[in-house]
């Protein structure tokens, strides 16, 4: 009994996946994302981590930068979560000429590849999640949607042998003066150094 639960579980997650959006429901959409476009100089994220049922487990701040040279860029993230912790992590992008992107990482374990059409970009790969003192390669299909010139949501479903486990969300801004900025200047997700001292003190990771 438990092999058919196992069997016809694995078939229904085929199922939809097969029914699942593609890159190319958005050819001919605008304004058109490029990755070494719009991940250029320095840009601010906003995000949430949620289990499958949607709780939300964390939230976090990320100041990012980036840079490229002819098809080859690098993207430094500084990730601050609302327990304290701080997490870093640069990314080797590459520009191919038949129009893909992929990119590496010192804790993605399949390295990252996929397209983008008209707004959208959807890549995967895996990532090394330290979970409870454990490390588990979990996997990314991740999302890129450009709303305009400076701003982007990014959307990952996270899955572990085909199963859904998670959802990773993020705002992310190229910094300007920040007056035509749609986040609040005082956002409950924006984290000062002092504040993350205390967080770190007050709450315990979930």
């Amino acid at each position: 009994m438990k092999i058919l639960l196992m069997i016809l579980t694995l078939v229904l997650a085929s199922l939809l996946a097969s029914c699942s959006s593609k890159t190319e429901d958005y050819a001919g959409t605008m304004p058109v994302l490029e990755l070494d476009e719009f991940f250029r100089g320095e840009l601010v994220a906003f995000g949430m981590v949620q289990d499958r049922s949607g709780r939300v487990l964390r939230r976090f701040k990320v100041d990012m930068v980036a840079s490229w040279k002819d098809n080859q860029g690098i993207l430094e993230e500084n990730f601050v979560y609302d327990d304290g912790e701080r997490q870093r992590r640069t990314w080797r992008l590459e520009k191919h000429a038949d129009g893909r992107y992929t990119g590496t990482a010192g804790d993605v374990v399949v390295p990252a590849e996929g397209r983008t059409r008209g707004y959208a970009l959807n890549w995967r790969y895996t990532l090394a999640v330290p979970v409870d003192g454990r490390v588990w390669n979990i996997d990314f299909n991740d999302w890129m949607y450009l709303l305009d010139e400076n701003r982007l949501i990014n959307r990952a479903e996270m899955t572990k042998w085909g199963f859904n486990v998670g959802e990773v969300t993020l705002w992310i801004e190229r910094k300007s003066d920040g007056s035509d900025s749609l986040i609040p200047q005082k956002s409950g997700v924006e984290i000062s150094s002092s504040e993350s001292e205390k967080l770190g003190t007050n709450t315990s990771r979930k």
